[in-house]
Formats: C-alpha cells, structure tokens, sequence
C-alpha cells in the first residue's frame, strides 16, 4: 500500500475500524528526553517479552499499545505505566492509527504469524524501524517483500531470532567456522516438544473481547467462529493463521542450523513428509479429529547442493526415545529435544539450549562447551542499530530471518502438496531412497516411524503422508516444474489487508 492510499484508507476507515481505550493514567507517554518511542503491536503472550525489552529503559519508552483484546490491553498497559513511573501507553485496536504518529520511533510486533510481514512493511512504509518476531512471514512472498521493504526505505528491521546475539551461539558458530569440528556440510535441527491435541474440530465462539475482523487481517474471514476451542496460541496449528511448529519453533532451530553451515541462500530442493498423528490413540478414538491441520510430525530434506539439512518436528512423547546417537548428544533421554545437531569431519557440535552449546569429538568426548545468553542482548542489538543507523552491525536482518523463515515455508509446502498422498513404510523409503540428501534418509525415517508407533500410532490405519520432491529456484523464488508449489508461495488476502510484494513495497 503506498503512503497515499494509506493515508486515504485511514481517513474513509479508522473510525470504523478502530478503538481507542481510554487509559487509566491521566499523564500519557510524550516520549520524554529524547528516548525513541515504542508502540508494540500485539502484547498477549510473547509481546509481553518486547514491553519489558522497551518499557522504562535508558533509550525507550512505550507510548502505544496496539491489541485487538480489550481485556489484554488494559492489563498491559497498567503494567508499562507502572515501569514507566505513571506515562501510560496509548490503547489502540488497529495499528494504521499510528502509522503517521511522529513520536512512534519504532514498531514492535508479536502478533500471530499471518500479521507479521504486513504489519513490518507497513511500519516501514510509514518510516519506522521495526522488530519483528520469527517467523518474520507467513508465506515466502511475505518474506521478500519485507527484505525490500526495510532496503527501499532504508529501515531497521531485526527478526525475533534471539540466538543470534547470544554468546554462546555465537561463539559456537565462530567455532564451527574455525574448523573446530572439521569439515561441516550437514545440520539437523530438532523440535522435539510435546503438543498435546488442541480439541475436537467444531466450531467455538470467538471471545467477546476481541475484534475478530482486526484478529483475521490479512486472512480468509471465517465469519463469526473458528475451529479450535481455545482461540489464543492454538492459532499456531491452523495453517490460515500459523505454520505448525515448524514455523512456531522451528525458525530459531533452521535458523542456527543455516547459519553454522555458512548458507546464504534458499535450498533448491526439497522433499517432507509426516502427518498429523497420534491424537486418536491419545483419546482412544479412532476416528478423532483434532481441529488443527498443521502436521504434528514432520521431516523435511532441504539441498543446498554440496551441503544439505534435515529438520524434524515431533509433537508426541520424546522420552525414553530410542533415538540413542541423539540421546548422547543431547545428553538426555527424557523430554523435550529442542536444538540443532553439526555433523563435522572430526567431531560434532550441538546447540541444546538458547544459552548452551558443546562440542564432542569422533568418539563423542566433550572437548568444548559454550554458554551465555539472555533475550535482552537482542533488543539492544537492535536499539544500537537504530542509534547508529549501521545495518551491517544487526544481527538478524529482514533477509536472515527471511531464509530461516522460507525454510518452514517450503517444507509445509511440500507437505501439503502431499498431504492426501499416503504411503507405507516400504513406500516411502522407496521414494527417499531417490532423495538427494548428506543424511541416512532410510534411518531418520526409520526411527520417525518407531517414535510413532511407540505413541500407539497404527500406522496401517493412519499413515504418513509424503510431499513432492520439489524443485526450487533461490533467486526467483517459484518452483519451475510446479505450478501449483509456485501458487503456494503467497496467498489471497481480503480487501484492506493484502500485503504487497516485494515490487509493491
């Protein structure tokens, strides 16, 4: 949208469209001494992380909050106004009343997944710097559009992948760089976390609360209800709205994993498969149906070429796993196994937690262990950044978390594409035994398998789904020989809420 038809819409449409809460404080946030002033646009779950990053300190203040749940919104706004000694934030439910706000500096979002690319471009149409958090899209179109967004108007733009300025991470992908662990040409990231069902598909009231209109934005209105009993965060597992865990989780995993093997580009081939499983043995009813539609279990090929990545997502039980290489590495056999493992010419490394990384050799001695790590380090990267204006000193720039993003995106693809191409065991290690890949593509389905039929997955009723091998091309972003993975690439938007692309911004 160009600032004209921006500012054209806002005139024909905010006060309709929005609310403005009053505040419980008489003296409001003016963005005092010279701090940038901070609007966060959704502060229910991990937006309350970007008002304690921005509330209060020596270089902000946040003197908006943008919510679409009245009841959340005024609860957090009391809390900033305590931290900020009385300057309360102003209360919006729709974020373009704020885009011609001079005093907003910057933008921060924590909205679910489907609002991230189009609330980014447009801050940054309207000249504010921005965080964003992981994934940075929905879609790859999203993506690329918020790459050329922040270099057109020259904005910061920091992705929510706070690994990248940790120490310890930091000092371990030095390490791998250096040769630590030998030659590295393969990564595989793990999301090993239990997700129990999100209940029964059916149709739930939307919460009184919350303006469902502003909530949808850029996605299909499923006028007046949604599929999932608990309207906040299960979001994730519906795909109008979030990309499974692959896309929840998984974007600090791929992220690390990209990183450490030195690749700077989408991969050019890639292949998933998996399902959503296990929900029925958990409710001892085999026809169950669980109102999500992302997979639960996933595993996703990405070829870079000469060097290659696999990405594992399981949502079932993980202890007592069988997987024993993995068991060692992580040092651990029970819970979740949520990291990336480096497979070097002379040993291993392993990212085990956000602040934690170790270093084995052949034998799998321990040879070197790294550690340190806090979420603020990130938020002050990007602070520093917007002080300055030196964007070679951000640590996870639009085009960083567009990759690391694109990631989740093409695997879903390839998964959704083949969602109704169901294949048995023998099948499916036919078809991967024709996969390109630097890994066991026969073992890590192997052990796929038994980590799901441990759960009492009957595999014979309810098997896994395997996605086309797709072809991919990194500089145009299509898939030459699929038109219908080329269609995938973006998405329909409704009227009022389409995120340009990349030759729009």
């Amino acid at each position: 949208m160009s600032k004209i038809n921006r500012r054209r819409f806002l005139g024909q449409s905010v006060a309709a469209a929005s609310t403005v809460f009053a505040a419980p404080y008489i003296l409001r946030a003016q963005n005092p001494n010279g701090k940038m002033g901070v609007a966060v646009v959704g502060v229910r779950g991990r937006g309350g992380s970007h008002l304690d990053a921005f509330a209060g300190q020596s270089k902000t203040n946040v003197i908006c909050i943008v919510e679409v749940d009245e009841n959340v919104a005024r609860s957090r706004a009391e809390g900033v106004a305590k931290r900020q000694q009385g300057l309360a934030p102003r209360v919006v439910r729709d974020m373009r009343e704020i885009l011609e706000d001079p005093s907003i500096d910057i933008i921060s979002t924590a909205t679910p997944n489907h609002w991230h690319a189009l609330c980014g471009v447009w801050a940054m149409q309207a000249g504010k710097d921005v965080y964003v958090e992981k994934p940075i899209s929905h879609n790859i179109a999203e993506g690329s559009a918020m790459v050329a967004a922040a270099k057109k108007y020259g904005r910061v733009c920091q992705t929510g992948t706070q690994c990248r300025s940790n120490p310890a991470i930091i000092d371990a992908m030095k390490f791998i760089a250096d040769g630590g662990i030998g030659e590295v040409n393969f990564s595989r990231g793990l999301c090993y976390k239990r997700r129990k069902s999100i209940g029964a598909l059916g149709d739930y009231p939307v919460p009184e609360e919350v303006d469902f209109n502003l909530w949808s934005g850029p996605a299909p209105y499923t006028d007046p209800k949604v599929t999932r009993p608990q309207f906040h965060y299960d979001w994730h597992w519906q795909r109008l709205y979030g990309n499974g865990d692959s896309g929840n989780q998984g974007p600090h995993q791929t992220d690390i994993a990209r990183w450490g093997l030195g690749v700077n580009s989408h991969p050019i081939r890639i292949i998933s498969y998996g399902g959503r499983l296990g929900y029925q043995a958990e409710r001892k009813d085999d026809n169950y149906v669980d109102a999500g539609d992302t997979a639960n279990t996933q595993v996703t090929v990405y070829d870079y070429g000469d060097k290659c990545m696999v990405f594992e997502t399981r949502g079932l039980s993980v202890d007592d796993s069988a997987d024993e290489e993995l068991n060692r590495l992580f040092q651990s056999t029970k819970g979740n196994k949520v990291g990336v493992v480096f497979y070097g010419s002379g040993g291993y490394l392993v990212q085990r937690t956000y602040d934690d990384c170790i270093a084995y050799d052949k034998d799998m001695k321990e040879i070197k262990r790294f550690r340190g790590g806090n979420d603020r380090f990130h938020f002050e990267n990007f602070l520093d950044v917007c002080a300055s204006r030196k964007m070679e000193d951000l640590n996870a720039s639009a085009w960083e978390g567009h990759l690391s993003a694109g990631l989740s995106h093409l695997g879903n693809i390839s998964y959704y594409l083949g969602e109704k191409n169901k294949v048995s065991a023998a099948q499916a290690k036919q078809i991967l035994a024709g996969v390109k890949s630097l890994d066991d593509n026969a073992a890590t389905l192997d052990r796929t398998l038994k980590h799901l039929t441990d759960n009492g997955v009957d595999l014979d009723k309810h098997p896994i789904s395997m996605g086309p091998y797709l072809e991919f091309d990194p500089v145009k972003e299509v898939f030459p020989d699929s038109p219908e993975a080329t269609a995938m690439v973006s998405r329909e938007y409704r009227d009022g809420f389409a995120c340009p692309t990349a030759d729009q911004v």
